[in-house]
């Protein structure tokens, strides 16, 4: 089984696509490991969330993905 990471707005353009998986299970030192430096970079700015099985986490780097969730990144929203 994986886990399934999704990248939405500017980070699927660094990620080069909208999705990857990885081997589960996933905390927050192996997520920054599988999307690479300059995604890494952006998650650990305060205003990029994650959402781990559908729920934001209000602690990102207490990430705890098993095998078969889904974690979405989840860029800051801008426009009007």
């Amino acid at each position: 089984m994986s886990v399934r990471i999704l990248f939405l707005g500017p980070l699927r353009d660094l990620a080069a696509g909208p999705e990857r998986e990885v081997a589960g299970p996933l905390d927050w030192a192996g997520l920054l490991e599988a999307v690479g430096e300059p995604i890494a970079d952006r998650l650990r700015d305060d205003r990029v969330h994650v959402a781990c099985a559908g729920r934001v986490l209000a602690d990102k780097t207490a990430l705890s993905a098993k095998d078969g969730d889904e974690v979405a990144l989840l860029p800051p929203v801008s426009g009007g």
